[in-house]
């Protein structure tokens, strides 16, 4: 079976996490730092926060710029789940925000509509979560020129798309956001195994979300209430989680990292070659931004026509023939328990034309000319 998506592990990673392993350290060691440091340099950011995941990312994010009950969070509804799931985490209330039919991204037509009807009905969002869906940067620098009208702040989720760049300047450099996040699970751009980082140029912001990390607990003699005990004195000061990475993930990640340029490189080519392939068809790939560099985390194609049992069996005779095709993804106010809060079918409709179209194709810097050639064959003569 050729999957859609798989890590790329040599033996240079391998052996940064031997060296771990048999290291004093393998949880709260010197490589968090490193690698926290490594990707801030890597992206222009100030500040960079390792974590457990980018769900937590995305959490902690929320937390720190102080989302809480009576604030509204706004979305897009093709993502993962964990990109609306933060905001309930903090017992906000989520909406979205529908895409454009052909990239995929947030819609700016769309938010800058449903900004106005906000605004006229008290019902502005406090945070904004564009997705940079499949590698491809959202428009940026329209939404920070929006947030500054509607008051509203940014958490870029940028889980597909370290390694990209948006308008010259890698995505994570925050020049357009307050926040912005990275996935490091297996099949994105590079991995930790499971992992993920949060990056921002305010200090304060980073300072927060070290200590919600980690418990909320600090050893900080300046944020105590009171003199320290003595040196294995600490307190907790706020409400926060184990969302801590460990130094055996962090070496990993550092590893990885130093062949991203390589990893995205090859994406692109990959890409480029189904781009030819599919040319005289009836498949339409996701419309790229001529000002993004996407990291390509996936190849999403739509089919021609909005039929969804065709779209169901197109897929299934792909897996058939050992493709693992994959959707990403199913509207999230598809799901049951946001349909319980109030979402409906017919609330997003360009999200909803999407999902009965689009699929992902296998794409891994791993994958060979001859497995992408049986897939385009395939794909071609299914059609």
């Amino acid at each position: 079976m050729i999957p859609y998506g798989k890590q790329n592990i040599s033996q240079e990673d391998i052996n940064a996490v031997i060296e771990v392993l048999q290291s004093d350290w393998l949880t709260q060691g010197p490589k968090i730092p490193a690698f926290e440091q490594a990707v801030a340099s890597y992206c222009n950011s100030n500040n960079a926060v390792a974590v457990s995941s980018a769900t937590a990312a995305l959490h902690i994010a929320c937390l720190a710029l102080n989302v809480g009950k009576g604030d509204i969070v706004w979305t897009t509804p093709i993502t993962f789940v964990a990109s609306a799931n933060c905001a309930l985490y903090c017992q906000a209330t989520i909406d979205f925000v529908d895409i454009d039919k052909d990239s995929g991204i947030m819609s700016i037509e769309a938010l800058t509509v449903k900004l106005e009807e906000a605004a006229l009905n008290n019902r502005l969002p406090k945070v904004v979560i564009p997705v940079h869906l499949a590698g491809q940067s959202c428009d940026m620098q329209a939404i920070k020129a929006l947030s500054v009208q509607y008051k509203f702040r940014i958490i870029e989720d940028a889980s597909h798309a370290i390694g990209g760049q948006y308008k010259n300047n890698p995505i994570g450099s925050c020049q357009f956001s307050d926040i912005a996040v990275f996935s490091f699970h297996p099949v994105k751009i590079m991995t930790s195994a499971e992992g993920g980082m949060a990056l921002t140029n305010d200090a304060e912001l980073a300072e927060k979300m070290q200590l919600l990390r980690s418990h909320g607990i600090t050893s900080d003699q300046n944020k105590m209430t009171e003199h320290s005990h003595g040196p294995w004195y600490y307190q907790q000061i706020d409400l926060g989680f184990n969302y801590r990475m460990t130094d055996i993930q962090a070496a990993l990640g550092l590893s990885q990292l130093e062949k991203v340029d390589e990893f995205v490189k090859k994406r692109n080519q990959l890409a480029q070659q189904y781009d030819l392939a599919f040319e005289q068809t009836n498949i339409t790939p996701l419309k790229q931004n001529s000002q993004c560099y996407s990291a390509y985390h996936l190849y999403v194609i739509q089919l021609h026509e909005q039929n969804s049992a065709k779209h169901k069996t197109f897929i299934e005779q792909l897996r058939a023939n050992k493709i693992f095709t994959q959707v990403h993804y199913i509207p999230v106010h598809f799901q049951p328990y946001y349909q319980e809060l109030g979402f409906k079918l017919g609330d997003f409709p360009a999200a909803e034309t999407y999902y009965q179209r689009a699929l992902s194709l296998p794409l891994y810097p791993g994958l060979t000319e001859s497995e992408q050639q049986y897939v385009i064959d395939k794909v071609k003569s299914l059609l």
